[in-house]
């Protein structure tokens, strides 16, 4: 891409350069170039389980915590990017928190994520891009960028926020979910992840706070599915495999699980 300004023109996004995007029928629109991109995407299965798992309220503490944060760092006007941001459901409770004056922007390298953060609050809307390739969003146009259990891109989201602007991001302790990561073939918490958090820190924004989100959740086998499929468990073990480990893990009833991740708030110098 060009990277120019964008205007709504029919049913398109055009810039002065002649380059066009199609808005498509279900409320978003892909900024993806001919290459496409080597990264794996959301399938419409795991959008799905999100919606069960995050939209039902087994996440309620982690996205309040989000929703708070994002309530502060905005006030009441301003646009939240949410980069990475899935089917929506973070986003959707930041700008609940945040007040009827702010909008919204939902970023996903999939299409499945983009249809469901378009449809997903009124003031909210969704683009399909790839992160790496750079935010859709102009230079210091947003109050707050959100990354909740998503790639993070400092150098962009640096660009993109205002001078004093707050960078939200969500990443799992070494805790989250540990009574079902094995048995559920999910992955773990990578080695040294708040070193790396703190590096990307570093060179654009000020001291960040913390905040520690903790609390048990009751997993019925449903629930042990949805979880491990939802992320990228799905793409190496299938449904039949999900179902049968939840079957054992929850042989004698629901499971205790641990929600246990950080809120990490910086702002931009």
């Amino acid at each position: 891409m060009c990277a120019g300004s964008l205007r709504v023109d029919g049913g398109a996004l055009r810039c002065d350069a002649g380059h066009a995007f199609d808005l498509a029928r279900q409320g978003y629109v892909s900024l993806l170039t001919g290459r496409g991109s080597a990264h794996r995407s959301d399938t419409a299965a795991m959008v799905a389980a999100r919606h069960r798992v995050v939209g039902g309220g087994l996440y309620a503490p982690i996205v309040d915590a989000v929703a708070e944060c994002a309530a502060e760092a905005v006030g009441r006007r301003g646009v939240i990017v949410d980069a990475g941001g899935g089917p929506g459901h973070y986003l959707a409770a930041a700008l609940d928190a945040a007040g009827p004056d702010t909008a919204g922007l939902g970023v996903d390298l999939s299409k499945y994520c983009a249809r469901s953060a378009a449809r997903i609050h009124p003031r909210a809307v969704a683009a399909v891009a790839d992160l790496w390739a750079g935010l859709p969003v102009r230079d210091g146009a947003a109050a707050a960028v959100l990354s909740v259990f998503a790639p993070r891109n400092a150098v962009e989201t640096a660009r993109v926020l205002a001078p004093g602007g707050t960078w939200i991001v969500v990443t799992p302790e070494p805790g989250h979910l540990a009574e079902i990561v094995e048995p559920m073939g999910m992955l773990t918490v990578g080695a040294h992840k708040a070193d790396r958090l703190a590096d990307e820190f570093a060179a654009d924004f000020a001291a960040p706070r913390i905040r520690r989100v903790r609390a048990e959740i009751r997993c019925d086998t449903d629930a042990l599915v949805d979880i491990a499929a939802m992320g990228p468990a799905a793409f190496h073990r299938d449904p039949a495999e999900l179902r049968s480990a939840a079957a054992q893990l929850s042989d004698t009833g629901p499971v205790t699980a641990t929600l246990d991740v950080t809120v990490t708030v910086a702002r931009r110098s």
